[in-house]
């Protein structure tokens, strides 16, 4: 049966998204700025034009706003998401050449998915937690971080969900977000994804639904095993901490959809997409000390990162082992990091994030 009603709020979201481009555009002619912003533009001003370039995505998903947000050059992003019905916020830190083609590098949050409000400035994520404002300032791709997704693992729920309400952030990531930032941004649609502790085996599974846009994969410090009864166990813990059931995300433990999103099962599907893997291995690391990143000559933090942190990382470096077994099985080629020590901790996944670019530029930069 064909739901007339949809349609056509589809094409009156299509349609007010045209309007409100063309709006913008009147306005910044009018207001005398330049007809094409330069490397140089003011985040106001590449807010504008992103903006108003933004296209829906097939799916009747589209830009709601976009505005520099600061610090640097970010612009904060409005997505409204049609398959989870609720606006998504979107931190982008431009290419250095905001009107030239770049690539794309989405960076997946953690457990908490960088925050717990729309204002991620408050949250724990790449661009709080790292150098990520500075380092990629001045290169040429487009840095997308979105906002939200705690404890879902960023996957397809199968239920609506008392806690944690409708996810269908795999489609959101894989299908209704990479065409309106392409618009926005100038993309080629030769995109890099990279994850860290839960978002370890999302963006495998992004990879794996659509590699020929992701053509290469981050994982740090995670565990992409999801079926078997540890990973079970794992992914149980992680929601249900976050007040969700993961009975509403994929089923009951015998549920198909359990083996259906384990990427390490899927891992076939990973074939001729880049791959790299980076884990500690709990042991205390050059880092964790005092003087570390983000401790703050705080003991309380030392310890807890010592602690907990360790204890996590001595979880994913056997997980990264079996991973890295599945991936030779298959013949599929690949790259892990074993560091000889280090925690669960963000210090190490800044360094992840430097060496897993030194990959991804060449794909990324025209």
């Amino acid at each position: 049966m064909v739901d007339n009603d949809a349609g056509v709020n589809t094409d009156m979201r299509v349609r007010n998204s045209m309007v409100r481009r063309l709006a913008l555009t009147v306005a910044v002619a009018a207001a005398g700025l330049p007809a094409v912003a330069t490397a140089q533009a003011a985040p106001d001003l590449v807010a504008a034009r992103a903006m108003a370039a933004a296209l829906p995505a097939p799916n009747g998903s589209y830009a709601v706003a976009a505005a520099a947000s600061g610090p640097g050059k970010v612009i904060d992003v409005t997505v409204h998401s049609a398959a989870m019905n609720r606006p998504v916020t979107v931190a982008v830190i431009p290419a250095a050449d905001p009107d030239a083609p770049a690539g794309s590098l989405y960076l997946i949050n953690g457990v908490d998915g960088g925050t717990d409000t729309p204002d991620w400035r408050e949250g724990s994520n790449w661009f709080t937690k790292t150098d990520a404002l500075d380092f990629f300032a001045a290169k040429q791709a487009n840095i997308v971080m979105p906002i939200g997704g705690a404890g879902t693992f960023y996957t397809d729920w199968q239920a609506d969900d008392p806690g944690t309400g409708r996810n269908r952030w795999l489609t959101f990531l894989t299908t209704e977000l990479p065409p309106i930032i392409d618009s926005a941004f100038h993309g080629t649609g030769r995109d890099a994804v990279a994850g860290l502790s839960m978002a370890s085996s999302a963006v495998f599974r992004m990879a794996q639904q659509a590699p020929q846009r992701f053509q290469m994969v981050g994982s740090f410090s995670g565990c992409v095993q999801t079926s078997n009864p540890a990973g079970q166990a794992m992914v149980a813990s992680i929601v249900t901490a976050r007040r969700g059931n993961p009975l509403n995300m994929w089923g009951p433990p015998t549920d198909p959809a359990w083996t259906a999103n384990d990427a390490a099962l899927n891992a076939e599907k990973l074939r001729g997409v880049g791959v790299y893997v980076s884990t500690g291995n709990g042991l205390p690391g050059p880092l964790d000390t005092l003087n570390g990143p983000g401790i703050e000559s705080n003991p309380v933090k030392l310890l807890d990162q010592l602690v907990i942190g360790g204890v996590l990382d001595g979880i994913t470096v056997v997980c990264t082992a079996l991973l890295r077994d599945r991936l030779a099985a298959l013949n599929i080629p690949a790259t892990f990091d074993f560091r000889p020590a280090g925690t669960h901790s963000w210090g190490y996944w800044e360094q992840d994030m430097h060496t897993y670019w030194e990959r991804a530029a060449a794909l990324l930069v025209p």
